[in-house]
């Protein structure tokens, strides 16, 4: 199995290109979805925060207020720099095991939505291929407006605290345009989708790691028989 990472900048899209790999069943990580299950509360990383961050945070209830915590990490890189040292770690492992769960079902690729896979870095080294997900800047800057309601010089704050599109663009094996309509996308990826499936990688990595199980089972079976035998009352021979 290999991964394949989707990216872009925020607004842009990448919510309806995922949703057209899972309609043709293909398995969707999603790093937002995860990254929510991290700060939920009584979680290692709620803890950290409340203490990194104190109780402004957070809701009367006790649950992470998003956008809260946005106006302070937008504002200060040094802020978003510790919040990253809390969550990516734990947001990491959530992954690697939802990555686990997918490879022992037989999924021959899987899509890792990462919005800020560039940013961060820590992703890379495992993805195979990559998507960017674009769109006009104009187009961009009006959906966040829309999607958070929120005024322009904030959005504008939000949009430039990311690599910009066309630097990402450079870097991707994939890019969807996505400032046209539904369909135009859905063309898009369906395009993308039908290359991934020629791949044959995943048969080599399959291989490797089925190679490895078996040689940690035979070391095991070997270790067991040797301690068995250690273990039974020594025979005298004749």
């Amino acid at each position: 199995m290999f991964i394949v990472g989707l990216t872009g900048g925020i607004a842009t899209g990448k919510s309806t290109v995922a949703e057209i790999f899972r309609e043709h069943g293909i398995p969707v990580i999603d790093a937002d979805v995860i990254a929510r299950k991290v700060v939920e509360p009584g979680r290692k990383a709620w803890h950290k925060i409340k203490k990194e961050f104190g109780e402004g945070v957070f809701d009367k209830n006790g649950h992470l207020n998003r956008e809260a915590l946005g106006e302070i990490i937008f504002e200060n890189v040094e802020m978003r720099k510790k919040l990253n040292e809390i969550t990516h770690p734990e947001i990491k492992k959530e992954m690697y095991w939802s990555v686990v769960k997918c490879f022992f079902k037989g999924h021959p690729f899987i899509v890792m939505d990462l919005p800020l896979l560039f940013e961060s870095g820590s992703m890379i080294e495992y993805i195979y291929k990559i998507i960017v997900v674009t769109c006009e800047e104009d187009l961009q800057l009006q959906r966040l407006m829309d999607r958070n309601s929120m005024p322009e010089s904030r959005a504008k704050k939000r949009i430039s605290a990311q690599m910009p599109l066309e630097s990402k663009c450079e870097k991707a094996h994939f890019v969807v345009e996505n400032s046209g309509t539904v369909e135009d996308t859905r063309e898009q990826v369906l395009r993308i989708l039908s290359i991934l499936r020629t791949y044959r990688v995943h048969w080599k990595i399959r291989a490797i790691a089925g190679i490895c199980c078996t040689g940690i089972l035979s070391l095991l079976i070997w270790l067991g028989t040797k301690y068995w035998f250690s273990s039974q009352p020594a025979i005298t021979r004749r």
